[in-house]
This record gives C-alpha cells, sequence and structure tokens, in this order.
C-alpha cells in the first residue's frame, strides 16, 4: 500500500491534493443547504481526483467530464425543477468547480479553479451570514490565496507554510482596504439585508393548538436580544407581546380578522402612565410578519420602532405586524409603557367576537363553569372577583405544570380540566379563556414570549424560544382588557424567576454538569457574547451608523456624496502609501533571483554566455564547456548551488558562505586570464 503522506508525495500530486482538500472545505458547509446527490456528486469527484493525484494517474477524457455535467444538470432540473435561482445556480457551481478538478492539466485551468472557489465562498452568505460561517470561509479565502501563491512558484518545493504565510500577509496588507470598503460603501436597502438567513425561525405562530408551545420549550435557541436603555424592569414585567388569538373553532386558536370598522388605532383605547421605559431589541430571523414587543410599546409618542426594510403596523389588540415576514436579523430602539390600560371601558360590538364559543365543544367544561360561577360564595361577584377565584382554584386543586403532559383528544379542554390537569402555559391559558367566555366575559389568548435569561450577556437579555410563552386577557368593564396569566397560580417561579422547565437530560450532560455545573453555562455565555458583537458590529452595521460615523468627523448634515467623497479620499491616499511603499521597497527581491542576477555578471566577465533564465546546472554546463578544466572549480560551486537551491527541504535563503567561495573560483580564473595575457604581451614576468 502507497503511503499517503504529502511528505513523500512528488509537489504536483501535494499542491494538487491541498487544492482538493480547500474545495472540500469550501462545498462542506453547503450540505445542509444542496440536495444530497450534489454532495455526494462532489465528493466521489473530489475522492477519484485525489487518487489519481495519488498515483499519478491519468485524466479522464473531457467526455467524462462533459457526461458529469450532463447529468448534473438533469439532476438539478429534476431537484429543483429550473436551471436558474439561488438553489439551482450554486448547486450547479459546486458541480462545476467538483468537475473542473478533473482538468487540471495547465495552469490557466487551476486559475479559473482559484476563481470558481473564491466565487463559491460569497455562495454560503447567501443561506447565512452567522459568525462560523464567516470562520469557515476566511479559512477558505486563505487556503485559496495559498493555493493560486504555490501556482506562482513554478520552481523547487516550496513549503506549504512559506506559501500559506506569503498569503495570509497578502490578505492582511488588503485588510485595511476591506475595512474602509464596509465601513464606509453606501449602503442600499433593501441589498444589505441579503443574503437571508435560512435558519430563521420562532416559537410563535398565528395560531395554537394544545401542546403546540410545550413542544418548543426545550429549544435553546436565541429568539431575540434586550437591552434596557433605563432601569430593567423585574422579570414578572418582561412580556413581549406577538399574536393575539381570539377565534377558536374547538382545536385551534387562531387571530382575529380585524372588520374595517375596527381597524382605526383609536378602537384600542390605549391609556398610559407612569415613564416609559426605552429599550434596544435584536430581532433574529423568524419568518413571521411580526414583532414580539415589550408590553405595552405603542405606535404613536415616537414610541414605535424604526425600521429600515420593513414597514412596522399595530393592529387594534395591539399585536405589532410587519408587511412582509422577517426573514433576516433587524435590529432597532422603541419605548414602552408597563404601566397601561387598553381597551374600551364599556361594552362595544367590538368586543362581541370574544365572547364566541364553537357549539357543542367540551360541554362538560360549561357546565363546570356556569356551576361554580352560581355558588352561592360567588353570589354578586364583579369580573376581577370571578378572576381571582378561578386563579384560586388552579392553584389549590391539583393542577401540574409539566412540558410533558401527553396529547389530548378532540375536547381537550374537558380533558385537562377536570381529569388529567398536567399541562403546560397554553393549556391553562386556553382553558381560562374558555372558562371566561362560558360566563359571558370577553377574553383571548395572548402569546409572545414571558421573560429572559437571568443575567445579561454583553448588555443585553437573551430571550430564547423556550421562553415562548402564552397568556389570557380578560375584559372588565370600567377599565377594558387586563392581563391574566393562570401560570402564575400553578408555577409562580416561571413568571417571577424567568425558570423555565427543562426535560430530562442525557447522561452526557448530566456527566459534564456533575464535572463543572457552571463550565457549559459559562461557554454559552462568552459564544453567545460573541455572536451578539459579531451580529451588533458588522451584520447590523447600517447607514445609519454610517451618517454617525461622519458626524464624528465633523461632517455637519452627512449624505450619500460626502461618504462617496471620503471614501475616494481614503481609497486614493491608500494607492498613493501603497506606490510609495513599493518605490522604497524595490531594492527588495528575491535572494536568488538576485544572487542569480549576480552569477551571470560574473560569469559574463569572465566570457562564458548565459542566459537569465537558466538554472545554476546550465551554468555549470556552460562553464565547464568554455572554460574547459580551468572553470572546473567555478563549475563544481554552480553544482552546489544548484543542489542547495532545488533540495528538499528547501533553504530559505541563499548561503553567504557559498558567494565567497563561488567569488573566490572566479578571482582565480581572473587571475589566470590576466597571467596569460601578460606571458603574450611580453610583460616581466
Amino acid at each position: 500500500m502507497k503511503s499517503l503522506a504529502i511528505a513523500h508525495l512528488p509537489r504536483d500530486a501535494r499542491d494538487t491534493l491541498f487544492h482538493l482538500l480547500v474545495v472540500g472545505w469550501t462545498i462542506l458547509p453547503h450540505a445542509s443547504n444542496l440536495p444530497p446527490w450534489c454532495i455526494a456528486l462532489a465528493s466521489l469527484v473530489l475522492l477519484w481526483r485525489a487518487r489519481l493525484a495519488v498515483n499519478n494517474g491519468a485524466l479522464p477524457s473531457r467526455w467524462v467530464v462533459a457526461l458529469g455535467l450532463a447529468l448534473a444538470c438533469v439532476l438539478t432540473l429534476w431537484s429543483e425543477r429550473t436551471l436558474l435561482g439561488k438553489e439551482a445556480g450554486v448547486t450547479m457551481l459546486v458541480v462545476l468547480i467538483s468537475l473542473k478538478t478533473l482538468e487540471l492539466r495547465a495552469r490557466r485551468d487551476a486559475m479559473v479553479m482559484f476563481f470558481l472557489g473564491f466565487f463559491l465562498v460569497l455562495t454560503h452568505f447567501l443561506y447565512s451570514q452567522s459568525l462560523l460561517v464567516a470562520l469557515s470561509m476566511l479559512i477558505s479565502v486563505w487556503g485559496l490565496l495559498t493555493a493560486l501563491v504555490l501556482s506562482h512558484m513554478p520552481v523547487g518545493r516550496p513549503p506549504l507554510l512559506r506559501a500559506g504565510t506569503i498569503a495570509a500577509r497578502a490578505a492582511l496588507l488588503g485588510a485595511p482596504i476591506m475595512i474602509a470598503l464596509f465601513v464606509l460603501f453606501p449602503r442600499f436597502g433593501p441589498l444589505w439585508g441579503m443574503p437571508q438567513d435560512a435558519g430563521g425561525r420562532t416559537g410563535l405562530s398565528g395560531s395554537l393548538r394544545m401542546g403546540g408551545i410545550a413542544e418548543l420549550a426545550n429549544d435553546d435557541s436565541v429568539a431575540l436580544r434586550v437591552r434596557f436603555l433605563g432601569a430593567v424592569p423585574p422579570p414578572e414585567q418582561r412580556y413581549f407581546r406577538g399574536p393575539v388569538l381570539s377565534n377558536f373553532n374547538g382545536r385551534e386558536w387562531s387571530r382575529q380578522q380585524i372588520a374595517p370598522e375596527f381597524s382605526r388605532p383609536g378602537m384600542a383605547y390605549l391609556q398610559l402612565t407612569g415613564k416609559p421605559l426605552r429599550y434596544e431589541m435584536t430581532l433574529e430571523a423568524s419568518r413571521l410578519a411580526l414583532l414580539p414587543l415589550l408590553e405595552i410599546t405603542p405606535q404613536r409618542l415616537g414610541a414605535a420602532p424604526e425600521l429600515e426594510n420593513y414597514i412596522a403596523q399595530q393592529r387594534p389588540d395591539l399585536e405589532w405586524t410587519t408587511d412582509r415576514p422577517v426573514t433576516e436579523r433587524i435590529r432597532f430602539e422603541a419605548s414602552a409603557w408597563l404601566q397601561h390600560r387598553h381597551g374600551p371601558p364599556d361594552f362595544m360590538p367590538s368586543l362581541a367576537p370574544f365572547l364566541q364559543l364553537p357549539d357543542g365543544h367540551s360541554p362538560r367544561t360549561r357546565a363546570w363553569a356556569q356551576a361554580w360561577r352560581n355558588a352561592p360564595e360567588r353570589s354578586g361577584s364583579d369580573t376581577p372577583g370571578l378572576v381571582r377565584d378561578l386563579l384560586k382554584h388552579i392553584r389549590q386543586d391539583s393542577f401540574s405544570y409539566t412540558l410533558e403532559p401527553g396529547s389530548y383528544g378532540g375536547d381537550a379542554i374537558d380533558e385537562f380540566w377536570l381529569q388529567r390537569k398536567l399541562g403546560f402555559c397554553e393549556h391553562f391559558a386556553a382553558s381560562f379563556v374558555f372558562i371566561m367566555r362560558s360566563l359571558q366575559i370577553p377574553a383571548r389568548i395572548v402569546t409572545g414570549y414571558q421573560g429572559t435569561d437571568p443575567e445579561p450577556v454583553d448588555g443585553y437579555y437573551v430571550v430564547r424560544q423556550s421562553h415562548a410563552h402564552a397568556w389570557a386577557e380578560v375584559w372588565h368593564r370600567g377599565t377594558g382588557w387586563a392581563r391574566v396569566d393562570p401560570t402564575t397560580a400553578v408555577a409562580p417561579e416561571r413568571i417571577n424567576a424567568s425558570r423555565n422547565l427543562v426535560l430530562p437530560q442525557g447522561l452526557m450532560a448530566v456527566a459534564l454538569q456533575n464535572v463543572d455545573p457552571l463550565m457549559a453555562a459559562q461557554m454559552r455565555a462568552a459564544w453567545e457574547a460573541l455572536n451578539n458583537r459579531w451580529n451588533q458590529y458588522v451584520l447590523n452595521y447600517s447607514r445609519g451608523q454610517q451618517f454617525d460615523l461622519l458626524r464624528a468627523l465633523g461632517v455637519s448634515a452627512p449624505n450619500w456624496q460626502d461618504l462617496a467623497y471620503v471614501l475616494f479620499l481614503l481609497l486614493t491616499a491608500t494607492a498613493l502609501a501603497g506606490a510609495g511603499w513599493a518605490l522604497w521597497d524595490r531594492h527588495r527581491q528575491d535572494p536568488w533571483q538576485r544572487l542569480q542576477r549576480r552569477v551571470q555578471q560574473t560569469l559574463s566577465s569572465l566570457g562564458v554566455t548565459v542566459l537569465p533564465h537558466h538554472p545554476p546546472r546550465a551554468r555549470a554546463l556552460a562553464v565547464r564547456s568554455q572554460l574547459g578544466t580551468a572553470g572546473e572549480p567555478l563549475a563544481a560551486t554552480l553544482d552546489a548551488l544548484d543542489q542547495s537551491r532545488y533540495a528538499s527541504p528547501q533553504s530559505g535563503k541563499p548561503d553567504a558562505r557559498w558567494w565567497r567561495g563561488f567569488s573566490a573560483a572566479a578571482a582565480q580564473i581572473k587571475g589566470r586570464v590576466k597571467d596569460h595575457v601578460k606571458d603574450r604581451t611580453g610583460a616581466p614576468g
């Protein structure tokens, strides 16, 4: 079996394997985005090309490559139904760069590979702009630059470390220009909102079924980050309002379709008291047209969020929506009033939908509600009193708060309220609203997020998908809608301390916690802090921040022209500085090239004709043929230079001792020539 050690392979094989490794690394993150056949085909082609490189085998004919391309076209049409668009285009690009490795016959083929590789790097950001993807592609860029440097070193066997160092130095020299372009190049929305992060999702939706939120409560992915610009509210006041669900068909709660006559903002009857709380929110992509803002954030008094690429609007039920799904990470500031009242003080036709229940659904719970309401101790109770008594019933009865209540049947409310009494927040909220409506009291479900992680990360409190929550709103005559969270009656620590339930952990997680219970939390906090900085300072860098930078530089009223002027002046200054450095550094060349030029000048002075491209071995042959035995010592030094230049491992610089030996041998030949001339002219000996 042949050894695969790179050190024992010819240079062509070694460089090819390195290039294949870089291509494979660049393709790898696409494994979750592209059809399985595409990744499988690319892997097979790369492995085949690696085997040919190791065995020094002949490359396949162009007909084989053409057949592979035709097969890829057919499979792309089969899986994507088109050859156009993002998915089909990236799929074909991955196949093309893989097949191109089978045509690495000349330097121009390698150049095509390099630039296809750089283009492939860009395609990853069509799917995700995360920090991990950026770091992965940074390695790909370095690898492609290293391969490009190797292709410009046709002589000898330069070490990969040396080529990689040159590539890294070149990238670092270009970094200031890249940063300047990033900071100053104008952002034209919505261009900078693309590419979209395909991972965006949310624990919320426009509908709710029993158990829907419980299924997401063990998802620790980040939903949003919030930084309070004033006093930090206690956990029990951190409600982030999402979809308001009013319609119930017996199985599912859904949003109410707002009638035109009830769609005016004034229908909310919003009254704000106390001081506003300013906050900054970074919302992850949710792919839903909604904003889960801190309750209550009104659409007036300068409190509404200002979004660059979206139009935000508040419904009469105070739910915030956007003109299209949020498919990218967005950051904004807004203000909330934690002390508020909303809703009409007197009964109006707009409240009628919040009394409706499907006929024949959960009859036993309806009967229980009527019997409970007619009890002597509740005679004459108003709505606040009934709410208090119902929360007391939940607290004192055998209800349990759990992530694993099991599945419920068609009459889920009857089964939950009267039999099993095991549920998550949506079970309690839905049953509470159902009972209120059975008593002819308007009520509705509000979903969103409640609470945050206990400690901030980089000043930002993290709200996870596991903080998804459902609560109730009950209408009170004279005051309007009031929030009622039945979860507080059965699991007050969930609200007051943001303490979420967790499913039983696996053996490995338990073992790690037994070794160091804080290690996992600290590592996650450090990584999320790094991710947050990446999001804040890179992905969310906006044109507003560009103008703020110009104001800091002294521009009173910055605009696009000022931004272009500053960028032009900076690039011009950089170009002039680069030209000046090149003039100053022009004497610095490859030491081997300088030595070759000095050797050529010395040989020319001895009458030996050599060309600039001749290697030391060819120059030794020229010395022997033109100077005969007298030039043998000089030719021997050239042979030694050839061995040093092309030996493995190659020395980094010419040996200064060699030049002294070469100069001494040349001086001896010059001395003999002078003595011979004196003898022929009769000069005294």
